[in-house]
């Protein structure tokens, strides 16, 4: 891990810890309300390890605070700033590209905005996220084919497209230069009670 990523690691393991222990629970508690395996949870709170975006979301929440509020610490203020370049990277891929948390709402219904980059070749696979999650994607560069279940579309600078999250799916880059995109993903009911476990397409 280069220093930023090793910088969120540590912040996002206090911050995994802080709640825990808000809520009086085991590591083994957090690891089944999560679905992932204690080893999981204790290297995240030790911030040994690099998790995917799909692990930070099984953690968040089970939590119930949401993904957003797990890489960036609450601040007592009604109006957030990110400047260009300070989201927190939660995905690399193998040809350069990267996915970047630049901004979110607090539960109960979280709203998630991403700024991705796939270099050529880059392909980033999202396992199904809770019921209801809806995602919102605009192409801005290059051409990206984003795969839902089993439909697969490519889409070209300026396209658009809408798809539910709560289903297996995949953006990928198979094209000669980098793509870049945005992505808005809603998250209704994060921390509310149990949620029903969405089967993986």
């Amino acid at each position: 891990m280069d220093d930023d990523t090793a910088a969120l690691a540590t912040a996002i393991g206090e911050r995994v810890r802080q709640e825990r222990t808000a809520r009086q629970w085991t590591l083994d508690q957090l690891a089944a309300a999560a679905g992932v395996s204690r080893r999981m949870v204790v290297n995240v709170e030790q911030g040994s390890a690099n998790p995917s975006v799909g692990i930070l979301l099984r953690i968040s929440d089970a939590l119930g605070i949401g993904l957003p509020s797990l890489v960036d610490l609450p601040r007592p203020r009604p109006v957030k700033v990110t400047r260009r370049g300070d989201g927190a990277i939660l995905w690399a891929g193998d040809h350069g590209g990267r996915g970047m948390l630049v901004a979110g709402t607090e539960p109960p219904d979280v709203v998630e905005l991403w700024d991705w980059l796939l270099g050529p070749s880059d392909r980033h696979v999202s396992e199904a996220h809770t019921s209801g999650t809806k995602e919102l994607l605009q192409v801005h560069e290059g051409t990206v084919v984003v795969e839902v279940a089993e439909t697969s579309v490519e889409l070209a600078a300026g396209d658009a497209l809408t798809f539910p999250g709560d289903v297996a799916h995949s953006y990928a880059n198979h094209g000669t230069e980098a793509a870049r995109f945005s992505l808005a993903v809603f998250e209704p009911g994060v921390g509310s009670g149990p949620r029903a476990e969405v089967p993986h397409a």
